[in-house]
């Protein structure tokens, strides 16, 4: 099973670290990037300026995003070095750095990847986890900075730990797992002399590109812009928040807590899915309406604005891509005293179709051309609720992740709202949740998942689930 949690939370084995960072001379190269047209992607000029709005916070407000795993061999400098430096030439995400300009808004400078120059420092011995997690979290630059990535190893008795950390801003979850794979292949590779065999990828810059002139076309008028518009007006003009209270108040920064936890076994997600099936409906919709019912016991609201990330890659190559392919689709769910799960989980696959229709159609640009003037009230830098599945089995090279102690984990960062991630795996499933860390926030997060946990057992058991007015009184 993967590793999901915190970067406090990785308990790397002790030892002599090398990492690799930019070369000087790269760094140099860099900076004298030209401005390329392509502008950012809207999820990546947003979060640039929600970083450049909180940067003097006293932390890490970007995101970090750490990959970690074991090699049972001695470890080949060399090898290694050809391996981070062919893996950033093959992905343009890593190419690119941003400015932001005295207007405020956001300009991309491409390198020219002959030029990406990445070596090894030795650092010596450590002797605590700790010091390894403060090296890296340090070492690793903002996401303004062009080599917002660094790697490193860390060699013990049995062989050496390879991790790659990067700034959100040029990656996501899936190319979290491709990263695993791809550094794997390129070491076997470099160190035993033999082709990788890897396929070309695509290019994050023009899928950026794609992005834009999709949006660009797009008018107050457009109906996909309107159905968000739509869903923002049924929820009083706001977006969706948490089911409970999360004890954050509006003027403070709290920062990030996780929890991860098995849901059920494998026998009892597949009885989940056959009932998800008999219905009409997939596992994702299934969890979905899942949520759709847990929040209805908490609120006793209808409408359940729901909102889950969808993969945004489309071309056979961007499949192998590294980069932040992703954005919400909403997935609305309505629910009354007289739902149970198997009366909505149809409507919840419905729903989610038509939610990917909108995955193109990104909610920053819809932002753009829609305020309060239009009856959408959403400050910058919002934070919604997140419900995510995730098929690990599914994932390429995912029978090695056990093998290789292959761990996924992110920095504390700040938190306003709930991010909850389903991971169906071999053997079981999870849940995974990252939360504000408040008193108010860690109990709700208790009710909530044994809310959920019973929902989803009582469903793989009997089939159906119908909400609990107890719950209301929770």
């Amino acid at each position: 099973m993967v590793n999901f949690g915190l970067i406090n939370e990785w308990e790397p084995a002790t030892g002599r670290l090398t990492s690799w960072v930019a070369s000087p001379a790269s760094l140099d190269e860099a900076k004298g990037a030209p401005v390329h047209p392509t502008p950012a992607s809207h999820q990546q000029e947003e979060y640039l300026l929600t970083a450049a709005r909180n940067e003097t916070v006293g932390f890490r407000f970007s995101r970090l995003c750490l990959v970690a795993f074991d090699f049972q061999t001695p470890l080949d400098v060399d090898a290694m070095t050809r391996t981070i430096n062919t893996f950033l030439g093959r992905h343009d995400t890593f190419h690119s750095w941003f400015s932001r300009e005295t207007d405020g808004s956001i300009v991309r400078h491409v390198v020219d990847p002959s030029v990406i120059d990445f070596r090894p420092t030795p650092h010596g011995e450590f002797d605590s986890p700790d010091a390894i997690r403060a090296h890296v979290e340090t070492e690793t630059p903002g996401p303004f900075n062009w080599d917002c990535f660094t790697f490193g190893t860390i060699e013990h008795e049995t062989g050496f730990t390879l991790y790659a950390a990067f700034d959100h801003l040029v990656t996501d979850g899936i190319s979290s797992a491709l990263t695993v794979v791809e550094l794997l292949q390129l070491y076997s590779s470099e160190s035993q002399g033999t082709p990788s065999g890897l396929a070309d990828v695509g290019s994050y810059v023009e899928y950026c590109a794609r992005e834009r002139a999709g949006s660009a076309s797009l008018t107050l008028e457009s109906p996909h812009v309107q159905r968000w518009i739509d869903l923002v007006h049924s929820n009083a003009g706001r977006l969706p928040t948490f089911p409970l209270d999360l004890g954050v108040a509006s003027a403070s920064y709290a920062r990030t807590a996780h929890l991860s936890t098995t849901l059920f076994s494998e026998a009892d997600a597949e009885k989940f899915a056959t009932v998800c099936r008999d219905h009409g409906a997939a596992f994702t919709p299934g969890v979905l309406a899942v949520a759709a019912l847990a929040s209805y016991e908490f609120t006793g609201a209808s409408n359940y604005f729901g909102l889950t990330p969808k993969s945004t890659r489309s071309t056979p190559a961007e499949f192998s891509s590294i980069g932040w392919f992703t954005s919400l689709i909403p997935v609305p769910v309505t629910v009354d005293e007289s739902s149970t799960f198997t009366s909505v989980v149809g409507a919840a696959q419905a729903s989610y179709d038509s939610g990917k229709e909108l995955t193109d159609v990104s909610f920053h640009r819809v932002l753009q051309l829609a305020g309060p003037d239009h009856g959408v009230n959403v400050d910058p830098g919002w934070s919604v609720p997140m419900v995510s599945y995730i098929d690990v089995r599914k994932l390429p090279g995912v029978d090695l992740f056990d093998a290789i102690n292959t761990g996924l984990f992110g920095n504390r960062g700040s938190s306003e709202e709930v991010f909850l991630w389903i991971n169906r795996f071999n053997d079981e499933t999870t849940i995974s949740l990252l939360f504000p860390d408040t008193d108010e926030a860690h109990a709700s997060i208790k009710l909530y998942v044994d809310r959920l946990s019973e929902i989803f057992t009582t469903i793989a058991a009997h089939g159906d689930y119908s909400p609990s007015v107890a719950a209301l009184a929770t």
